[in-house]
């Protein structure tokens, strides 16, 4: 493609993670020729421009990340960190100025079920997570596929937000039953109770 068809040309719509698996999935091929060289030369080509993007990623976010903008929610920098593709290349080349929990707080934002964080663990990369919407283990209506849905939903935006978390379980909503309530009758008559009979309270 020339460089004016380039130019003309609207942009793609880019998916970090599909993109990432093509990588994989191009290497894994090459692999399979069996010609080392070439491999090793594709795999070269990858990093080479994963520093060079990372490189200018970092130029960006130092040069957008002012000193007043830091901590704070406000700034050129903050308003990108909501879209899902800058979001997943600055984690990915480790220059997203948030720590694991917000990320992860800004991911379940954007799914459509609420969930709650119930623990995560950064040396296994498991998260926990329960719904918050009540009714069953994955929101909504309680359905087994509304739970499925909600896990796939939490894991693409994990994906993006968060390369850290290599598992997603949602563990099961606990619902406290409430206690018998006391039945309080008054006695019968004296001689009219059947043996047997059992009365629950005698009014005062």
């Amino acid at each position: 493609m020339s460089a004016a068809a380039m130019a003309v040309a609207p942009p793609r719509a880019l998916d970090a993670v599909a993109a990432g698996q093509r990588v994989d999935d191009l290497l894994d091929r090459l692999t399979a020729t069996g010609d080392q060289e070439v491999c090793a030369a594709a795999e070269e080509l990858v990093r080479v421009l994963m520093d060079f993007y990372g490189a200018g990623l970092a130029r960006i976010v130092g040069r957008l990340g002012t000193s007043a903008d830091r901590g704070t929610d406000d700034g050129p920098l903050a308003a990108l960190l909501d879209d899902e593709l800058v979001s997943s290349l600055l984690a990915l080349h480790d220059l997203h100025p948030e720590d694991i929990g917000k990320r992860i707080a800004r991911a379940l934002d954007s799914v459509p079920d609420p969930v709650e964080v119930v623990g995560f663990d950064e040396e296994t990369g498991i998260l926990r997570l329960r719904s918050s919407a009540g009714g069953g283990d994955g929101g909504g209506c309680g359905c087994p596929s509304t739970g499925a849905a909600t896990q796939r939903s939490v894991e693409d935006a994990l994906a993006c937000f968060v390369p850290e978390v290599e598992q997603v379980v949602m563990e099961p909503v606990t619902v406290d039953r409430e206690p018998p309530l006391l039945q309080i009758g008054t006695r019968p008559p004296a001689g009219t109770a059947g043996a047997g009979t059992t009365v629950a309270a005698t009014a005062p």
